[in-house]
């Protein structure tokens, strides 16, 4: 199964996105429609909230008046606190059935706006971003979803920086022209790297890189960092150190695009144990014992793990 993590600013256009990864065959769990499914009328959140909260946040109807929750779940840290140990845990159990629910070589999409404002992205195999300029999202906020202009950019300014999403993007999706040019850059991602990358995790291939040597990318020190991060999820507290070895500027003469990155671990049986967590997601093993190799076809990488002992 291939996880992918689709976010985006406020008005940028992911539901667009969304809809045509799910034409095009994506399983899609939106975190904001679990959010609501949690607290409709008649569920354990529901109630758990008016306990916590009073009746006022109700509406006339039983439902979640959300306003009203807003003003008093906002109000200081510990009201916000008491929240989310509400709401979060029931979110994260919806998103685990639908997850087991999904085919088990799908791909799997998961719709979420503040995934890098809650440090998600290393869970994902990829991440996607929707970009759109500022002006232009407020004027689709104030045209299509009737903000205020003061509203809108308020809403933008609590969000990440366009700095912090780059940072974390696999996928920039640039959304500042029409919907039919957004389309056509999913669809573009669809068949040349996620189906391709969903087919080698299935199969535990990897990518070889050309051998053709290239200049230096200043980009390569930044996916390293996206591809090290997701290492420290998947190797937990066994790993000593994750380092980006190569290649880099200083190494004075153009090299094969290859990422190196190395993992060094205590013993020798710290050294197997990550080797199969690595090897159950997208970095399948070579050969060469502690060498992996990725399965994103996007990116050629090496990992070179080895024991300290």
């Amino acid at each position: 199964m291939l996880r992918i993590g689709l976010t985006g600013g406020i008005g940028a256009g992911k539901s667009t996105v969304s809809t045509e990864l799910a034409r095009l065959g994506a399983v899609i769990i939106d975190a904001d429609k679990i959010a609501r499914e949690v607290v409709e009328p008649g569920t354990p959140g529901l109630t758990e909230l008016v306990e916590a909260f009073g009746n006022e946040i109700l509406l006339p109807d039983g439902t979640l008046d959300r306003p009203a929750l807003a003003a008093v779940a906002f109000r200081d840290d510990a009201s916000r606190t008491q929240l989310n140990q509400i709401v979060h845990p029931k979110v994260g159990q919806r998103t685990s059935e639908l997850i087991i629910a999904a085919p088990p070589h799908a791909v799997v999409v998961h719709d979420i706006p503040l995934l890098i404002e809650n440090g998600l992205a290393p869970t994902c195999n990829l991440v996607m971003v929707v970009h759109a300029e500022e002006q232009q999202r407020i004027d689709r906020l104030t045209s299509h979803r009737g903000m205020s202009p003061d509203d809108a950019r308020a809403r933008i300014a609590a969000q990440a920086t366009d700095e912090q999403r780059r940072a974390a993007a696999d996928v920039w999706l640039d959304n500042t022209g029409s919907q039919d040019a957004l389309r056509e850059q999913v669809r573009h991602v669809w068949h040349t790297r996620i189906v391709p990358f969903e087919h080698n995790v299935r199969t535990g291939n990897d990518v070889l890189p050309d051998e053709a040597v290239v200049e230096f990318n200043p980009e390569w020190e930044a996916q390293a960092r996206r591809v090290i991060a997701r290492l420290w999820v998947l190797c937990g507290g066994l790993a000593k150190s994750i380092e980006f070895v190569g290649p880099k500027r200083d190494s004075g003469e153009p090299v094969v695009d290859l990422l190196n990155i190395e993992i060094v671990v205590e013993t020798e049986a710290d050294m197997l144990q990550i080797g199969k967590l690595l090897s159950a997601e997208e970095f399948p093993a070579s050969p060469k014992v502690g060498l992996h190799r990725g399965a994103d076809p996007a990116r050629p990488l090496e990992i070179q793990i080895r024991h300290s002992k």
